[in-house]
């Protein structure tokens, strides 16, 4: 058995990269699991964007928590961890935009991103808040695109099993 040496920038490399695995996550575990308890309140979310003709609301509302439930499952055991972090940058874009389009059109809505949703009383809203908030997990799931390889991670004990195979 061979030792590695690991340098200080490697491990905090390491460490945000788990970081970044772990925190989306457990956010798109929570949102998804949230959404998938009640998925009368998903549907209201999703409507009330007004972004997709009625015909979609439904599909999009049940097909949504899962979606989120499976990524955050790939992340949280680092399986695909780079398909994974790029699907969820795209989530993150559109719930960004979606925030983003309420706000110019002048809706005031709960953003549903963790359940509940819906309409709310004028001046209410947390748009700003949950844009930051979005752009900050699009920031992880960005770094986590280019640089997947995390310790504690389905990927890396793969891929060292095989190397040490080969």
């Amino acid at each position: 058995m061979t030792t590695r040496t690991v340098s200080r920038p490697e491990r905090i490399r390491d460490a945000v990269g788990v970081l970044a695995r772990l925190i989306l996550a457990g956010v798109f575990l929570v949102s998804g699991g949230l959404k998938a308890w009640d998925a009368r309140e998903t549907i209201v979310a999703v409507r009330a964007y007004q972004l997709l003709p009625e015909s979609l609301v439904g599909p999009v509302a049940a097909i949504l928590p899962y979606f989120e439930l499976a990524l955050g499952l790939l992340l949280l055991i680092g399986l695909a961890t780079r398909l994974a972090a790029v699907l969820a940058a795209v989530v993150m874009v559109m719930f960004i935009a979606a925030v983003a389009s309420a706000a110019a059109r002048g809706l005031s809505i709960d953003c549903g991103c963790f359940g509940g949703g819906g309409q709310v009383e004028p001046g209410q809203t947390a748009y700003t808040a949950e844009i930051l908030r979005d752009a900050g997990l699009l920031a992880l799931a960005v770094y986590l695109a280019i640089r997947p390889d995390t310790p504690w991670s389905v990927d890396r004990f793969a891929h060292r099993r095989a190397a040490h195979a080969a």
